[in-house]
């Protein structure tokens, strides 16, 4: 008698939360990036990058791609792209002579501090969909979400 073959789970991407977090997080992350791409001609890996440098300058490329969540090739790609274009500088680690560190010139500094306050103004526009009371379960939510990420493994 053959048997019956096994029922497999269907997948509905429209309910799956890790989907609909990436859609959203992109959709958000792309039109904040137009804004600043068509001033400075930045990437989001390469805003990302000096967002993370200049709230916490001399990391290493290793460091920063744990901050961003972004693949160590995209970090370096980003890297060498903001170094040819002098918005980021590398130095010598004076403990380890085998690590560089990464912070912001002066040209990425100033393009930072103009950014920001831009950034800063759309992150409240898309948040202003969000009465006080939801924002404030929302950042509670993101926290425990972000804990709890963790334990799935470590990212890629």
């Amino acid at each position: 008698m053959p048997s019956e073959p096994l029922a497999h789970p269907r997948l509905d991407l429209d309910g799956f939360v890790p989907y609909r977090l990436s859609v959203l997080s992109n959709r958000v992350s792309s039109a904040i990036a137009r804004h600043y791409s068509e001033r400075f001609g930045l990437s989001i890996p390469e805003w990302r990058v000096m967002a993370v440098l200049g709230g916490t300058p001399d990391l290493s490329a290793r460091e920063v791609a744990h901050r961003t969540a972004m693949d160590k090739v995209q970090v370096s790609r980003a890297v060498a792209s903001l170094m040819r274009a002098r918005r980021v500088a590398r130095s010598g680690d004076a403990k380890d002579g085998r690590i560089t560190r990464l912070s912001l010139t002066r040209q990425g500094r100033a393009i930072y501090d103009e950014i920001v306050p831009l950034a800063l103004h759309l992150e409240e526009l898309f948040l202003s969909a969000l009465s006080a009371e939801e924002r404030r379960s929302f950042e509670a939510l993101l926290a425990k979400l972000s804990r709890q990420a963790r334990l799935l493994g470590p990212a890629a």
